[in-house]
């Protein structure tokens, strides 16, 4: 089953930033995703055998996890990706920012070059996306995404994600294609505090306004959006 839901941009003045938002795709059926960019200055086939060597057992080489608790890697803003890996291991007698054991002990004998690298690699991957699959719910996400909750004081995910969830280099990351379970666990632990590794407090002050049925609505239109 395919869904398809197209939307004219026109300009909405956030707090947050001004965007002049394109037309966007929602879907249930897999299309090609643009690659990540930015990836100057980064060995990608050393970022290769990284992934193969150390990351593959839970997002795939090509980082297409197949297990939704593991985040898609593949297409990923580069920036982005360095920026997570960075934020799990401890900077000098700081702790990491996004705790998380097993990442940690992942990124703790990985350089900042190293990091680079595979953020590039995984950057230039295409993504195997996901699928919206919640029809009751496709309309309550789509407006959640594109326009927020005024009443609760949530702004638009467009705005900083992105008409189609391609993300803005390099704080906010591509959302398209991911696991809707995934997306969903994310903004819970922004809700309560568990991540803590966002710029400004910006997705727990949003997370914290959302309740359960609005979050899994739109972690669902977002696993379909193209």
């Amino acid at each position: 089953m395919r869904t398809n839901q197209r939307t004219s941009g026109s300009l909405i003045l956030l707090s947050l930033s001004l965007l002049m938002l394109g037309a966007s795709q929602v879907a249930v059926g897999a299309t090609p995703n643009a690659t990540g960019k930015n990836v100057a200055q980064a060995d990608v086939a050393k970022g290769q055998a990284i992934a193969t060597q150390t990351c593959a057992a839970c997002h795939n080489a090509d980082g297409n996890s197949s297990i939704p608790a593991n985040p898609k890697l593949a297409g990923q803003i580069s920036e982005y990706l360095h920026k997570q890996l960075r934020n799990f291991k401890p900077a000098g007698n700081k702790p990491a920012e996004r705790a998380n054991p097993i990442m940690g002990g992942m990124v703790a004998n990985l350089s900042d070059e190293d990091m680079r690298n595979l953020a590039a690699y995984y950057a230039s991957q295409t993504l195997k996306p996901e699928v919206a699959v919640n029809a009751a719910t496709i309309e309550i996400g789509r407006r959640i995404y594109r326009a927020g909750d005024a009443a609760r004081g949530i702004p638009a995910c467009a705005s900083c994600h992105g008409p189609a969830g391609a993300g803005i280099p390099a704080e906010f990351p591509r959302v398209a294609g991911q696991f809707a379970a995934y997306t969903e666990a994310q903004l819970k632990a922004f809700r309560i505090g568990e991540r803590a590794n966002d710029p400004n407090q910006m997705m727990r002050t949003i997370a914290i306004k959302m309740t359960d049925a609005q979050i899994k609505a739109v972690s669902d239109y977002i696993a379909g959006l193209r």
